[in-house]
């Protein structure tokens, strides 16, 4: 019996030992996962754009003509002016961070009809009427950067600057001779297109709305500087070759309208896969 209960004594030291040594161990932590590093994007803030609008152009008409009058001559001029034409654009630029971009762009702005008419009184002579009919098409290569002036509920205002070349393309002048009537054919001039290359220059200034991380939708105003536009070779309306006068738009600027859409290159990407676990320990 002494047996016994000396058996019982030590088993139950042996349990009651083990337990006190396992309190007595640290607790080992669970393993720890860890993500990969998502891989590195390499287009940036590359976007293509495209934009519509409508043009509004002012110019100064001259002619040679007008730094030849009589003292005393006065010149007034009626209705002269352009009519409205529309533009089309695309353009690749670069957002660097949320406040600043900048874009490379070209246009092609359709063909605008100029009309005028001017009266010239003079000192002496009979006063001389004339009506002009013309105008002209270009095209327009920017260098643009732009400030993006904060976001507010998905609406960005933003203001830039430009500077690139405009080709201008005249197309045939008509100086019709309308007073005194009766005045013939022949005193009537007409002038052959011509195509003129200019320093321009722009001020942008806008609204744009991100419709998604990958497509924003901008209205914009444009102010936008051409240079001066000449005319070609000229006649009389009867054939006869006159070279006495030369026909200038001159100081052509255009206060645009534009509609434009950015695509982020971004989402031509293929979205990775989720990155594998890691098992650390």
């Amino acid at each position: 019996m002494r047996s016994v209960k000396s058996l019982i004594a030590a088993g139950a030291a042996t349990l009651l030992s083990s337990a006190a040594f396992a309190a007595d161990m640290p607790i080992m932590p669970p393993p720890q996962m860890a993500y990969a590093p998502p891989p590195v994007q390499d287009f940036g803030g590359w976007y293509l754009r495209g934009d519509i609008g409508m043009t509004n152009q002012t110019a100064k008409l001259h002619t040679n003509i007008y730094d030849t009058l009589p003292a005393g001559t006065v010149l007034n001029q009626y209705g002269t002016g352009f009519d409205g034409g529309m533009l089309y654009g695309i353009g690749i630029g670069y957002q660097f961070n949320n406040w600043f971009r900048a874009d490379i762009t070209g246009e092609y702005r359709s063909k605008v009809s100029f009309n005028g008419t001017d009266f010239a009184t003079f000192p002496g002579p009979s006063p001389l009427g004339d009506t002009y009919h013309g105008g002209f098409s270009s095209w327009v290569a920017l260098a643009n950067i732009y400030a993006d002036l904060g976001t507010w509920w998905c609406l960005t205002p933003f203001i830039g600057a430009g500077v690139g070349a405009a080709s201008i393309t005249t197309t045939d002048f008509s100086d019709v001779t309308t007073f005194p009537s009766g005045s013939g054919l022949s005193s009537s001039y007409i002038a052959e297109g011509a195509t003129k290359t200019n320093f321009a220059w722009a001020a942008h200034a806008g609204v744009a709305y991100r419709v998604s991380n990958n497509f924003t939708v901008e209205l914009a105003y444009r102010y936008l500087d051409m240079g001066t536009a000449g005319h070609g070779q000229g006649h009389f309306f009867d054939g006869t070759p006159a070279g006495i006068s030369t026909f200038q738009f001159r100081d052509i600027v255009s206060q645009d309208v534009k509609l434009g859409v950015r695509w982020n290159l971004n989402c031509c990407d293929v979205p990775p896969p989720p990155p594998p676990l890691i098992r650390k320990g």
